[in-house]
């Protein structure tokens, strides 16, 4: 039998998988970005919410927290917007490896929202990133607009991660997210409604798209999230942010397989996303052992 660890530890690399795999629906989906985030979020509250229901997890929250949730909500979804959108324009590829930039714009904010000091090998590590994503732009020229929103896409993500871990030292963080989404649906319909394009034809889903769309909010949104959070019981944040921190790679190598030509890219490509990946892990080691270092013996 194996250990609660070794369960934990598999089914991180089961959530990564899922996680990388969001990029293959988000190509697949024939939904422009806008609708395909709505109908994600909207489909993921549903299921979120059944979930609180189920746990009997108390949802009541003060009207300032709940506004700070719904406006970070907001951030998100206009996150996955442009992620969504960049793979649109471009390749699954592209938006991966400049997604992965993320933890670079992280160690920008986290100084100028919490006022810590900028670490001198961070800034080493940021000029690395910005070697890799001039090969991508050198070679890539033809996907600059894809290029542009998934840059775009991981400051944002990078903004709602430094935000968000402030929350989840306070509050569920089932009933963060619950409410971040709901914010997310609240300002993406709101907009919707403004520019009429709640027609007739925006309801109109496939089925091909509904199926899709059923598994985007249901596996790789509602139950990454809940079993991502219920495995930090049994592993160590070096272990968790190490193996996600291998979710381009799972969904780069995923998209090659399942959609060929269309996602083979060229050799300076692989060499611009391996420099970024590579700074972005070595980053991950670096903070995890100056944690260890920090924590009492």
């Amino acid at each position: 039998m194996l250990s609660d660890k070794s369960k934990s530890y598999l089914n991180l690399h089961l959530i990564v998988f899922i996680w990388g795999f969001t990029a293959i629906l988000g190509a697949l989906i024939s939904l422009d970005a806008l609708p395909l985030v709505w109908y994600r979020m909207l489909f993921a509250v549903i299921f979120i919410g059944i979930y609180i229901i189920f746990k009997k997890i108390d949802f009541r929250l003060d009207k300032p927290t709940l506004l700070k949730f719904l406006v970070a909500g907001f951030i998100i979804a206009l996150h996955w917007f442009t992620f969504f959108k960049a793979i649109k324009v471009s390749n699954v590829s592209i938006t991966l490896a400049c997604l992965s930039t993320g933890a670079f714009f992280a160690s920008i904010l986290e100084p100028i929202f919490y006022k810590k000091r900028i670490v001198p090998y961070e800034l080493l590590l940021g000029f690395a990133v910005i070697i890799g994503l001039y090969i991508i732009f050198k070679v890539e020229i033809k996907f600059i607009n894809g290029i542009l929103l998934a840059l775009f896409s991981a400051f944002l993500s990078a903004l709602f991660a430094v935000i968000n871990s402030q929350f989840v030292k306070k509050h569920n963080s089932t009933v963060i997210s619950f409410y971040e989404l709901i914010g997310g649906v609240i300002f993406f319909s709101f907009f919707l409604l403004v520019s009429n394009s709640f027609s007739l034809k925006f309801f109109q889903v496939s089925k091909n798209d509904l199926m899709y769309l059923f598994i985007l909010s249901s596996i790789c949104t509602a139950y990454a999230f809940i079993e991502s959070t219920r495995v930090m019981k049994y592993l160590s944040p070096y272990t968790v942010m190490l193996t996600i921190n291998l979710e381009p790679i799972y969904g780069i190598i995923l998209a090659v397989i399942i959609f060929e030509d269309k996602e083979k890219m060229s050799v300076e490509f692989y060499i611009g996303a391996l420099i970024i990946l590579t700074t972005v892990l070595v980053n991950t080691l670096i903070k995890t052992k100056k944690t260890k270092l920090k924590e009492p013996q």
